[in-house]
């Protein structure tokens, strides 16, 4: 072989392995359609989380005017948009934190009660009883969402806020509870 065809195959050789390292760097592509749909899907997730943020500042805001005008008709106003916020959130709810979730829902019981609509805070509080199961609010007092809406609502009995009562509730709220069961019966 002469000196000129092994040049040849040494290049050719050379070529053929760039060639086939380069081509083992080349990333493997993924069906278009499977990547615009999670893209589309995630940008459908991404616009409801942000349309259900607005709607809950839209109710806090609310609940802000309801508390600076004490107006039962704006904190009416604000839980029942509070309930379409959650209601309208749909299947994309798992993506919004549990934790923002129930505090929105909670100020959605809690206005019901300041508005004077018991029926419809007892609703509300058995549905994010159910939505939340296990999971529970506390005030800065350590006292539990659940148990002091509960007790506002009429869900115990007068033995409940007895002198060890097995309420979580503040210290407040079960002398409030105890003196207007007194009075009741006497």
């Amino acid at each position: 072989m002469s000196k000129s065809v092994t040049k040849y195959l040494r290049r050719a050789v050379l070529m053929a392995g760039a060639a086939a390292a380069l081509a083992a760097c080349v990333p493997q592509q993924s069906p278009t359609d499977e990547g615009i749909g999670f893209r589309a899907q995630r940008f459908e997730e991404v616009a409801a989380m942000r349309e259900y943020r607005a709607c809950v500042d839209d109710a806090v805001q609310l609940d802000q005017q309801a508390y600076n005008t004490r107006s039962p008709a704006q904190y009416l106003s604000s839980a029942r948009l509070l309930e379409s916020c959650e209601a309208n959130l749909g299947p994309v709810a798992s993506e919004v934190p549990m934790d923002e979730r129930m505090h929105s829902y909670g100020l959605a019981v809690q206005n019901y009660v300041k508005g004077g609509d018991l029926d419809a805070a007892r609703g509300a509080l058995n549905n994010f009883e159910t939505a939340f199961a296990g999971h529970d609010l506390y005030y800065a007092d350590g006292s539990s969402f659940t148990d002091t809406m509960g007790s506002l609502l009429g869900r115990y009995e007068e033995r409940d806020f007895g002198q060890f009562s097995t309420l979580n509730v503040s210290a407040d709220l079960k002398a409030e509870m105890r003196r207007v069961n007194h009075w009741a019966s006497n």
